[in-house]
């Protein structure tokens, strides 16, 4: 099967991107690239809002609002605002400051790939390489 010979012919999802090969995408199959991004980045965000909002209710017996606060300032980087009174709680903070670490990092490389590839894309595109 011969590779796809257009831009939009590559990047008919949004995870596809075009090779070296291709035309720069379209600024609109772009921007649909980080509209998926950043869709993307907020649901993983969300997901690991409410996992933390559940841990604190549970190990602590915190009110939804002090878990909201808890939870957001920990996977903003921030710290915990309440002192955590049981181990469990402890533990679970801890733990969840990994998760939330690993979670903004990968959010972030979500957001940040059509960006990078597109401006490398930009400086690798000959003339002569498109067919």
């Amino acid at each position: 099967m011969a590779p796809p010979s257009k831009a939009s012919d590559a990047t008919q999802s949004p995870l596809r991107l075009e090779q070296r090969r291709h035309q720069l995408a379209p600024r609109g199959v772009f921007l649909r690239r980080m509209l998926y991004a950043v869709m993307l980045w907020l649901g993983i965000t969300v997901v690991g809002l409410i996992i933390g909002m559940a841990g604190y209710a549970y190990f602590e017996n915190m009110s939804l609002p002090d878990a909201y606060v808890n939870a957001a300032m920990i996977l903003s980087g921030m710290g915990p605002v309440n002192e955590l009174k049981s181990s469990g709680g402890k533990i679970f903070a801890g733990t969840y400051a990994i998760f939330s670490g690993l979670v903004i990092i990968i959010a972030t490389g979500f957001v940040l790939a059509p960006i990078f590839h597109r401006v490398l894309h930009h400086f690798h595109v000959d003339e002569k390489d498109v067919k």
